[in-house]
């Protein structure tokens, strides 16, 4: 007996406990022994794969948000577990659409400012144009919109777990894989999706694919995975910032431009070049060559009963636009209400040309929808002559087109020659142009 304590004494506190569960188990006792696992699902995806995950996610956010139980959960919860409800569930998706909403009412709210003369006046005012305050403001404001308070919370995580060292070392090496682009593109897929959901409903599977992921997208995948959620938003965002740049260059200085519209012109690269960027082979020329080609089969290619949106364009934008058969008055009229900021941006920027300054007569923006009409009659009918003559009378459609061009080119020369319209005229007018048949089209 003595010289069983002994040994046991001499072992180290590991074996000391392996000797009692081993006495216990001799005794007819039992031992309990509990072990902890941590398995992880993964497996490698690209930029398109993570995207329509986040789009199936967001889609079924925004059915959550329209359902009984949010609403029912909402009204019960204090106010600790509506703070967990908001963090987990329908919270992010919401503040990441008022983030987004908030850069369109900025943009818009600008370019009012600048449309109707009132930023010029605001800027002569001896009490602003001296305000150093103000402009220390806007200089802070530009480095909270590029997002440096947003990291400040993952800094103090990670300095906290792993040391200040370590966190500020691999936010660093963040910035070097373009994690802020990565998470810029990933905003706007969940606020066009969450969005839409919100509208008109509609959330649906998306599958993703298991297949080899480091392979080079074409031009036209991304395009019909993008254009309405990334494309169109991102170039209607320029326009606006080259806008303001132009109607307002006069009057304003460069630093307070850059200042203001910094954050915003990085959002509107992301959103147009991100796809390209995290794309395998995305800038090699033949690859480029071979996108071209692919997409110009696409987008002349006609649908119909059973081709599908891969191969056809008109069934893609079908397809695109299928969620408004099945959507409500509520949705529809919200819809053509946000589409009609278009006319009201064309409404501003007519006024602002060099030919039409000396005047304000409502007669002015009566003339652009006639232009506008003219040239949408144009193209229809050099659309349809081209698909119905340009086989039997190829000669004579040529002509006609050849003609078109010289009145248009006439038509530029007597404006430019008696009206004195000048170059920033001709780009302004298409700033124009674009919106509104983008408006038209919606």
């Amino acid at each position: 007996m003595v010289i069983q304590m002994y040994l046991i004494g001499s072992f180290t506190s590991q074996e000391e406990v392996s000797v009692k569960r081993f006495s216990s188990t001799l005794r007819e006792g039992n031992v309990t022994h509990h072990e902890y696992i941590q398995v992880g699902k993964g497996r490698d995806v690209g930029l398109n794969q993570i995207s329509m995950f986040e789009a199936k996610i967001a889609n079924g956010n925004g059915e959550q948000t329209l359902s009984r139980d949010i609403y029912r959960l909402g009204h019960r919860f204090d106010f600790f577990r509506m703070l967990s409800c908001y963090f987990t569930t329908v919270g992010f998706y919401f503040s990441t659409l008022v983030t987004v909403l908030t850069v369109y009412v900025f943009l818009y709210g600008r370019l009012y400012l600048v449309l109707s003369g009132l930023e010029q006046e605001l800027s002569q005012e001896p009490a602003i144009r001296d305000n150093k305050p103000l402009q220390v403001a806007l200089a802070s404001q530009s480095f909270v919109q590029i997002g440096f308070l947003m990291a400040l919370p993952m800094l103090m995580e990670i300095g906290l777990e792993r040391g200040f060292r370590t966190a500020l070392s691999e936010f660093i090496l963040m910035q070097l894989q373009l994690a802020p682009v990565f998470f810029t593109f990933s905003l706007g897929t969940k606020t066009h999706y969450y969005g839409r959901t919100l509208l008109h409903g509609g959330a649906k599977y998306r599958p993703t694919g298991r297949g080899f992921v480091v392979f080079h997208a074409k031009f036209a995948e991304n395009y019909r995975l993008y254009s309405r959620s990334h494309f169109v938003k991102g170039i209607e965002m320029m326009i606006l910032l080259i806008v303001y740049q132009i109607c307002g260059h006069t009057y304003r200085s460069t630093v307070a431009y850059v200042l203001i519209t910094a954050s915003l012109w990085f959002m509107v690269g992301t959103w147009l070049f991100a796809p390209f960027l995290f794309n395998p082979s995305g800038f090699e020329w033949q690859k480029i060559v071979d996108d071209w080609t692919d997409w110009n089969k696409w987008i002349n290619n006609r649908g119909g009963i059973g081709v599908p949106s891969e191969k056809s364009w008109e069934s893609w934008w079908e397809e695109e636009q299928e969620h408004l058969q099945y959507s409500g008055k509520r949705g529809i009229i919200a819809e053509i209400l946000l589409a009609l900021r278009f006319f009201i941006y064309q409404y501003g920027l007519v006024y602002h040309l060099h030919v039409t300054r000396k005047t304000k007569s409502f007669l002015v923006y009566g003339a652009s929808w006639l232009v506008i009409v003219l040239i949408l009659f144009v193209m229809k009918t050099v659309s349809v002559g081209r698909r119905k003559f340009s086989a039997s009378y190829q000669l004579v459609f040529r002509l006609i087109k050849g003609l078109i061009f010289l009145t248009f080119v006439s038509i530029l020369v007597i404006l430019v020659t008696l009206a004195h319209m000048t170059i920033q005229d001709i780009i302004v007018c298409i700033f124009i142009f674009m919106p509104t048949g983008w408006g038209m089209l919606l």
